[in-house]
């Protein structure tokens, strides 16, 4: 099992938590210190889709301006910026096999190590 996202994430600490708490094992891979590979995110687009990858709401992407906003306009737009920002990825993305579940999630999260 690998936990993508960043450290200092309430979210990420979450999903950590969890996974501790229930003594299941991961490998976390840091977004800021490592980046994410244009083939990963197009891994995670073919099974969650590009526009669900992008978190809109955080604060990544209300600091970008109108222009950056609006040229993100299909999947090779969004990995560039993903790729330049990586903190605008919504968090954390865990991977098990083929499954993925992203974000806090305890249901789907008790599916996946199962």
């Amino acid at each position: 099992m690998k936990v993508y996202g960043i450290k200092n994430c309430d979210t990420v600490k979450k999903v950590l938590n969890w996974l501790n708490e229930n003594k299941v094992e991961y490998e976390f891979h840091d977004f800021k210190k490592l980046g994410i590979s244009e083939e990963k995110l197009e891994e995670w687009n073919a099974k969650l889709g590009w526009e669900s990858l992008l978190n809109k709401k955080g604060t990544t992407w209300k600091k970008l301006d109108p222009e950056a906003q609006n040229s993100v306009v299909d999947a090779r737009s969004a990995y560039q910026l993903m790729m330049d920002k990586t903190s605008v990825i919504k968090r954390p993305v865990v991977e098990k096999g083929e499954a993925l579940v992203l974000g806090f999630n305890p249901d789907a999260l008790e599916n996946l190590v199962r």
